[in-house]
């Protein structure tokens, strides 16, 4: 195990969600490829008053993007203990179509070059999964009462991670910035 892996393990341990599962299942997912980068992502939601936790890895090696993503799921009685199920999709560099980085900035006049962003979104496309935001149509004449039909985009965003200072700390952010610098890195060279 390469010191790299170590510390992925040691982030999966601190992130507390499930470590070996998804420990279990990245090594599969591997198949015993180097990692060259990763970032260990939890999440905590709160969903019709029930709190959710979630973990998702993205991990970086020389040829292939590995998504690991483990979510828990509450029983349906006292009785039955709680279950998890833990994913992981292994993905081609060269099948990434997008690498999507967003900074948030408080008080953007005053941002000097190399600071951290307040909060980093990073959404990677590769075309498994795509969101349709429709709109009605118009033809521009505030008068107009005309059936337009609709408009819309089309956005590949198969996994979007957001990672914040205030939530997670800026040591977090700057570990979000690393990845995507080396995911960006990678997909550029397999381009």
């Amino acid at each position: 195990m390469t010191a790299l892996h170590s510390r992925m393990r040691s982030d999966l341990d601190r992130a507390g969600y499930y470590p070996d599962l998804v420990a279990d299942v990245l090594d599969v997912a591997l198949a015993g490829e180097p990692v060259v980068a990763y970032l260990v992502h939890p999440e905590t939601t709160f969903d019709d008053s029930e709190v959710r936790r979630h973990v998702t890895a993205l991990v970086l090696t020389p040829s292939r993007l590995v998504v690991a993503h483990a979510d828990d799921h509450a029983s349906p009685s006292p009785e039955i203990p709680p279950s998890a199920s833990a994913t992981t999709e292994a993905v081609p560099l060269t099948e990434i179509r997008s690498v999507v980085l967003t900074h948030g900035v408080r008080e953007p006049a005053r941002h000097r070059t190399g600071r951290p962003p307040a909060e980093l979104t990073l959404a990677l496309g590769w075309g498994a999964v795509q969101r349709v935001d429709l709109e009605p149509a118009t033809c521009g004449d505030p008068t107009c009462d005309a059936d337009h039909g609709f408009s819309g985009t089309l956005t590949s965003d198969d996994v979007v991670v957001r990672v914040s200072a205030a939530a997670e700390g800026k040591a977090a952010v700057e570990a979000a910035i690393a990845f995507s610098r080396a995911v960006s890195a990678a997909t550029a060279r397999r381009a």
